[in-house]
């Protein structure tokens, strides 16, 4: 955990760190009850409190939001926060705001005077946070409006968007470096330009070399500041394994695991089954998908969190933000599309230190589904030159008349538009337009980082309160039900402003403030609208496209080549080597993700499925002198540890591998007893020192 190398981390003679270490803890344990930092947070705050352009490659579940809130708070002025997940940005400020610390955010589905009132309120309130997509960043009263607010820090969350090298490319990102030339040149009405550059803090929990590089360059770094945290994890263990009956395996997996786990697969669909097969064979589970809503996600989120049940089945949209240290299993039946998104997904298991489990199941006809993707992902962008729409050959689904036919399906015309957001029904535009979802979703994600559209494929967008009566008016109601009243009161407790504007309302809140049911409170907030004494509008999941500039004719659309060719070529390569990481069995799991990740100092793990088949294969002393090793890098904390620790190097599968650990671990350990190099304790084993 330390910085890759002093040559990028020398940035000359320093300036004094804002604030000292004993200051940035109190903040640590006021707001957030922590008594001290973890792994490199302390380094990068002094380096950003020191005014330092600064990058922090940190790993899932390593912190990384406090790297940029504790010296927030530490500082005079707001910290500007760009980040393209529009569900963390809701949830940390959310958390923010119950911690007493004013934030705002700014994300598609927002009315024009919501956001000018956002911003305004950055501009003359208290405000600490401000959250907003990559491109809100070009638009104009943004740009307008954030030259008058005093901002001290400019946050950059999944830094490795701005490059074109990694895995999720977003061409709005190129926006940052101008919008730090923005504010070096702030509105004079307001704050006078600031005696040093605002600095940049760049977040990212995975990046290769290649990218590293590319985000310091995009971001106009004034120097190369860069500190990462090694990606290892000794006590995690990558297997791969082969199978033709997915669902057989991964039953028999979480038998003999009886640990916390999550399972990942691709189809909201499949949690669903998944989850259905495996309580069927007593192992309890549920499933979780973007799709579900906001208060079945929680509740079943919440079951999983207090070990109400065993398995969480879950597409990729699980997992964010979430800290449970005891997970010992995560299989992936489907094969992520890049060794990033594994790695992260992996790397929820074990986080309490305790020998945990990644395993993916892959059988040979993943590489073609692998493979099918990059022309999924990718489709074409316009037919070719002089082919007739009844060419059994043309492709339907490009880029271009997808763009075309969306404004159809709006009624936009060319040279308007700018600004006009819509409710987006995918099943009713394909079905008019015969085109195919999957194709459609990702020409739409292109069409955004290409800059001409925001596509929010599933908003949670809060209900919305207004109160159509006077408060006066009210207390003049006669008969209302007592649970009317009760959802009223709690209403008024809860939130103001709630005459004069739509107030977003948390219904799960409000239910609890109530001491009523979600679903009657919802009732009740609808009875109340058709009264006309509230107007009442319900939140929804429709996915929403914003126009970023006016509608243009398809013809004239440019998709240039750091959108559309060179992000397919690199999507091509990390499908690759997803492949190669799947079927290599000669090098060990965990070299290839650290390799990939650009970590050259490795060593074999000895856990994984080829440690393991590398030490069935040595000479029984080979074998034996390696186990004794590992035994004794366990025990060399000098504690004392449950001696079920020890056959956990070896558990996990039946097959002949892992049997084979096994027998290696129990001769081992016989032997370092009988040479007294470790010692017993009833059910507990130490070294002898």
């Amino acid at each position: 955990m330390a910085k890759l190398s002093k040559s990028e981390c020398d940035t000359g003679k320093d300036s004094p760190p804002l604030g000292r270490g004993w200051e940035w803890t109190t903040i640590l344990n006021r707001y957030w009850g922590y008594t001290d930092f973890r792994g490199i947070q302390r380094e990068i705050i002094e380096s950003v409190c020191s005014g330092k352009d600064t990058l922090g490659l940190m790993p899932t579940g390593g912190g990384k939001s406090i790297t940029f809130q504790v010296p927030t708070m530490a500082m005079q002025g707001l910290c500007l926060v760009i980040t393209p997940l529009i569900a963390l940005m809701k949830d940390q400020v959310y958390a923010l705001r119950r911690n007493g610390i004013v934030a705002y955010a700014i994300y598609s589905g927002m009315s024009r005077d919501e956001i000018v009132a956002t911003l305004e309120n950055c501009i003359f309130g208290d405000a600490k946070f401000l959250y907003v997509s990559p491109e809100r960043l070009s638009t104009e009263i943004f740009q307008n409006k954030v030259r008058k607010m005093n901002i001290c820090l400019i946050t950059v969350d999944e830094a490795h968007c701005i490059s074109q090298w990694g895995y999720d490319f977003r061409p709005a990102y190129l926006q940052i470096a101008k919008i730090r030339e923005l504010l070096a040149h702030p509105s004079p009405l307001y704050h006078h330009p600031p005696t040093q550059p605002i600095p940049v803090l760049a977040l990212t929990a995975t990046a290769t070399p290649e990218v590293i590089d590319d985000i310091q360059e995009q971001l106009h770094f004034r120097e190369k500041n860069v500190f990462r945290m090694s990606f290892a994890r000794d006590n995690l263990a990558y297997r791969v394994h082969y199978t033709d009956d997915k669902e057989k395996e991964l039953i028999s997996l979480l038998s003999r695991n009886k640990g916390c786990a999550i399972v990942y697969t691709r189809s909201r669909a499949r949690t669903k089954e998944i989850a259905e097969i495996l309580n069927k064979h007593g192992i309890p589970s549920t499933f979780y998908h973007a799709g579900l809503q906001p208060a079945v996600k929680d509740e079943r989120q919440e079951m999983w969190q207090h070990d109400k049940v065993r398995v969480m089945v879950a597409t990729n949209a699980f997992g964010m933000g979430i800290d449970k240290p005891d997970v010992r299993l995560v299989v992936h039946t489907d094969c992520p599309s890049s060794l990033e998104a594994y790695f992260q997904e992996a790397g929820r298991a074990g986080r309490d230190g305790r020998r945990s489990w990644a395993i993916l199941l892959y059988n040979n006809n993943d590489n073609a589904r692998l493979k099918s993707r990059i022309d999924d992902t990718f489709p074409p962008i316009a037919p070719p030159k002089d082919m007739e729409r009844d060419d059994p050959d043309y492709p339907k689904d490009n880029i271009r008349d997808i763009y075309d036919h969306l404004a159809y399906f709006f009624q936009i015309g060319v040279n308007s538009g700018e600004g006009c957001t819509r409710e987006f029904n995918i099943d009713k535009f394909c079905t008019y337009f015969h085109h195919f979802p999957t194709r459609v979703h990702a020409a739409l994600a292109i069409l955004q980082k290409a800059g001409y559209i925001e596509y929010e494929s599933d908003p949670d967008t809060k209900a919305r309160v207004k109160f159509l009566l006077q408060r006066h008016e009210l207390y003049q109601l006669h008969q209302l039900p007592a649970d009317y009243e009760k959802v009223i009161t709690a209403l008024l407790r809860c939130y103001g402003a709630l005459f004069v504007e739509y107030v977003y309302i948390d219904e799960a809140f409000v239910a609890k403030q109530a001491d009523m049911d979600q679903h009657t409170v919802y009732t009740i907030l609808k009875e109340l609208s058709r009264r006309a004494i509230i107007d009442f509008i319900p939140r929804k999941n429709t996915p929403l496209i914003t126009y970023s500039q006016d509608r243009i004719d398809g013809c004239d659309l440019i998709i240039t080549k750091e959108v559309y060719d060179r992000r397919k070529e690199e999507f091509a390569r990390r499908i690759q080597a997803v492949i190669d990481y799947a079927s290599n069995n000669t090098i060990c799991r965990s070299r290839q993700l650290l390799r990939y990740f650009g970590e050259t100092d490795t060593k074999d793990c000895t856990h994984c499925d080829v440690c393991i088949n590398y030490q069935k294969n040595l000479t029984p002393e080979h074998g034996l002198e390696q186990t004794i090793k590992k035994i004794t890098d366990l025990l060399s904390d000098g504690k004392k540890h449950p001696i079920y620790e020890l056959h956990n190097l070896g558990k996990l599968s039946d097959n002949e591998d892992d049997n084979v650990a096994c027998d290696l671990i129990d001769k081992a350990l016989k032997h370092m007893q009988n040479e007294e190099i470790v010692y017993m304790d009833g059910s507990f084993i130490y070294l002898n020192r």
